[in-house]
């Protein structure tokens, strides 16, 4: 059989491929023998501590350091798109400074129930949404890596804009009443002489509808505590017990009108823990005790009552009944219940915030009072017809 030249070519063409085939794949199968199995378990691997890192870890763990507390802070609007509708409240500040470092600020908002944190941060910029060109009181804190919280800084109070860019003036529909009370002003110290505890007084605020509620705030190692709410009165004060005698607390007060719009801070006042004028301790003999304090002036009087459920049960609607030795001072107005006086008796009964009384709490009530130069203390005082305890 002759075989072409062309046809002999193709061949010896074919038969290097099979063969380069078969070196492959002798060759691969050789390759994959020399490859190990995998390990049926390994080792863990373990994570490496650099000597740089393991002293900062001990640094932290022996921290108990806080850092400085924020200084210098200033409205600091950041730019922002026009078409971007909320308003936008933003503060800077300097940085704190501390030994293990600082891992990051806190920013907390004035809300109508106290302080909340409204943004975290670790630069020295901060801020967060809210009510086009409405107010925001705001405070911050810096925390370092051992987990230490410095003291709050100053209070600011900025509005919430859109940034750099103008912005139009929201609809009054939209917001019937965005006009927050004038600040508290006129803090005074001591305005109860023989409370034990702080006690102050000050002016009241104005407002577009009007002023209902009073909210104090006590400056803590770490924040401002919201310790007490005062509803609007012709005398307008707050005490506080269970403090360190001697030492002095500094306080401000903020303002809230009926759609919840909140003041500017007052001025920060320092009021000193006094002792008081000390009384006897009575043995308890019902389940209530009426703590009665008055101050007078002239012709005048302004009474303050603490009345604290000593019994086992919540007390659920009370009527408090004062009884006056002739001649008894004239009642004028109160607050935290509705008085009527009948002759030598003053008589208060709850309103609805106050109807309930809880098993060992407490409430308090007053009233302003006029006087013809006497005003001694109440000699009996009982609720609901009960004879409660008084001190």
């Amino acid at each position: 059989m002759k075989i072409g030249r062309h046809s002999l070519s193709a061949v010896l063409l074919t038969l290097a491929f099979v063969a380069a085939a078969l070196v492959l794949g002798s060759a691969g199968q050789a390759a994959r023998a020399t490859v190990p199995a995998p390990q049926a378990a390994q080792a863990p691997v373990q994570a490496q501590v650099l000597p740089g890192q393991a002293a900062a870890q001990a640094r932290s763990a022996d921290d108990t350091t806080p850092p400085t507390r924020p200084t210098g802070l200033r409205h600091c609007p950041v730019p922002l798109a026009p078409t971007y509708q909320p308003g936008y409240a933003s503060i800077c500040w300097y940085a704190s400074s501390d030994g293990s470092g600082i891992a990051g600020y806190d920013l907390y908002r004035l809300d109508v129930e106290g302080f909340v944190k409204a943004a975290t941060t670790t630069s020295t910029v901060g801020g967060f949404s809210g009510e086009l060109n409405r107010m925001y009181t705001i405070y911050v804190v810096a925390r370092d890596t051992a987990g230490n919280v410095s003291a709050p800084s100053e209070l600011i109070t900025v509005p919430a804009v859109t940034g750099m860019t103008p912005s139009p003036s929201p609809s009054p529909t939209a917001f019937p009443d965005n006009q927050p009370p004038s600040r508290p002003a006129g803090l005074s110290d001591g305005c109860l002489a023989d409370f034990a505890g702080v006690s102050f007084c000050w002016q009241p605020s104005t407002d577009n509808i009007g002023v209902v509620a009073y909210d104090i705030y006590r400056e803590t190692a770490t924040a401002y505590l919201k310790v007490g709410t005062r509803q609007t009165a012709p005398f307008l004060h707050f005490t506080e017990t269970g403090l360190e005698t001697g030492k002095r607390y500094n306080y401000f007060v903020v303002a809230r009108d009926v759609a919840n719009n909140i003041s500017l801070p007052s001025a920060i006042l320092s009021a000193l823990a006094r002792e008081g004028m000390p009384s006897p301790s009575p043995s308890p003999t019902g389940s209530c005790t009426v703590t009665y304090r008055a101050t007078t002036w002239n012709t005048g009087l302004n009474a303050e009552i603490t009345i604290r459920n000593t019994g086992a049960t919540a007390i659920d609607g009370w009527t408090l009944t004062l009884e006056y030795a002739s001649p008894a001072p004239r009642l004028a107005s109160g607050w935290s219940a509705t008085w009527t006086q009948d002759g030598a008796r003053i008589s208060g009964t709850h309103q609805q915030w106050n109807k309930t009384i809880p098993a060992g709490t407490s409430t308090q009530v007053g009233f302003t009072a006029t006087h013809g130069g006497t005003a001694a203390a109440p000699a009996k005082v009982a609720l609901n017809g009960a004879t409660c305890v008084t001190g």
